[in-house]
């Protein structure tokens, strides 16, 4: 196998604008982060919705449906987890670059994980929008839609997050939602802060 530094990126035929102009679209980035039963897939799958039904392309990455093909040889480790959130956002930059909206939803518990996926995608020119569902652990506990925290109290599952293991609330989101808001209107400010987005680094294309 070549080493990375004999690596040579290729260059093809069309350019960003070229692709986004014919297709009249505008890739883009929105990742929902939050502990377990937070709400991030139902949120990201009514963003989904929404923009498909509007006729931009946009695309669901779940942490779950994630695990279950492409990261299927990760495990629950840090080191595990972070090479998760490495590969979901290099996944979620090609998506956005060939003018898709990628929606990554997964817990992604640490920081310096969701700083990595936010600076790949400023450096390339691609909107990123971090969204935190800021559901309390006790209304995941109580919600617990995939018995995660029941088997986690007897000790069915170990390094929990929330419970054995750490989460990083993000310090500075784009959006923040809480539980006690409808789910329309915590899509429109989704979209809202997409919209923002798109008009910031517009030059970029």
């Amino acid at each position: 196998m070549a080493p990375a530094s004999d690596l040579v990126w290729s260059i093809g035929r069309l350019t960003r604008a070229d692709r986004w102009g014919t297709l009249g679209t505008r890739g883009a980035t929105i990742w929902f982060t939050g502990l377990s039963g937070s709400g991030k897939s139902t949120l990201a799958a009514a963003v989904e919705e929404r923009l498909v039904a509007a006729g931009r392309p946009a695309y669901r990455l779940d942490g779950d449906n994630i695990r279950s093909g492409l990261n299927i040889d990760l495990g629950f480790s840090p080191e595990g987890r972070e090479e998760n959130v490495r590969r979901v956002a290099e996944v979620a930059l090609l998506f956005a670059d060939a003018g898709l909206v990628a929606l990554a939803a997964l817990i992604s518990p640490y920081a310096k994980g969701r700083r990595r996926a936010r600076t790949l995608h400023e450096d390339a020119g691609i909107p990123f929008v971090e969204v935190y569902v800021a559901t309390p652990l006790s209304v995941c506990a109580e919600r617990d839609p995939k018995g995660f925290y029941a088997r986690a109290s007897v000790g069915e599952i170990s390094s929990f997050t929330g419970l054995d293991h750490p989460y990083e609330p993000p310090e500075a989101p784009d959006v923040v939602v809480g539980h006690h808001l409808p789910l329309s209107e915590a899509t429109d400010r989704v979209l809202a802060a997409l919209g923002s987005g798109d008009q910031a680094q517009s030059h970029h294309v």
